[in-house]
This record gives structure tokens, C-alpha cells and sequence, in this order.
């Protein structure tokens, strides 16, 4: 039996991918030019504009937070749309929190 291939996520210039890691106390996203091999933007949990907000960062309201922050860094760089990368995790949760903040921020993807 053969085990089909997974679809691999790309970026571009125009629509740069928003990356999205989740470990069991954290979440962390980032925005990544391929084609330039950079990173556009980073937020997580971990930023002080977050730590001031929230008491614990495995929430999905931390989560949602991040996704709005990162919202924000990105329409002041003048980027509206992306490609939404969660790395084989399922979309929902924190996840899916952290994507309907950036969507509430104006992302579209």
C-alpha cells in the first residue's frame, strides 16, 4: 500500500505564509517569505504585549490574542492576505483561536 505524499504549504511574496506552532504550555506564529527565505513577522505567547494581558498562555484567549497581534504587525506592513500553515495539527482549539484573531485583525486566507 502507498502512503499518499503531503501537500507541501508555500508562501510567496504576495501572499506570504502565517505559520503556526503549538506546544503544550505555548503557541507561536510566524509570517515567512519563501522565495526570500525570511520572516516577515513573529508573535507568540512569549511577546511582553501578550505576558501583560493573560495569566496563563495555553488558552485559547492567549491564543486569540497572538492571532490578533500578528493581525495588526502585518496590515502595518501593508499584507492583507495569507496562507494559513498548521503544520498536521488539526484546526481547532488554540489553532483555530489564534485564525479567527487574525481574521478579526483583517487577514484573509
Amino acid at each position: 500500500m502507498k502512503i499518499a505524499g503531503k501537500k507541501k504549504i508555500i508562501g510567496t511574496t504576495e501572499r506570504p505564509r502565517l505559520c503556526v506552532f503549538r506546544s503544550n504550555q505555548h503557541i507561536y506564529a510566524q509570517v515567512i517569505d519563501d522565495s526570500k527565505y525570511s520572516t516577515l513577522v513573529s508573535c507568540s505567547t512569549l511577546d511582553i504585549e501578550i505576558r501583560e494581558k493573560i495569566k496563563i498562555a495555553k488558552t485559547c484567549e492567549a491564543s486569540e490574542l497572538v492571532g490578533l497581534l500578528i493581525g495588526q504587525r502585518l496590515i502595518e506592513k501593508n499584507i492583507q492576505t495569507v496562507v494559513f500553515d498548521k503544520r498536521n495539527k488539526p484546526y481547532h482549539g488554540r489553532i483555530k483561536a489564534l485564525a479567527d484573531g487574525a481574521r478579526k485583525a483583517g487577514l484573509n486566507f
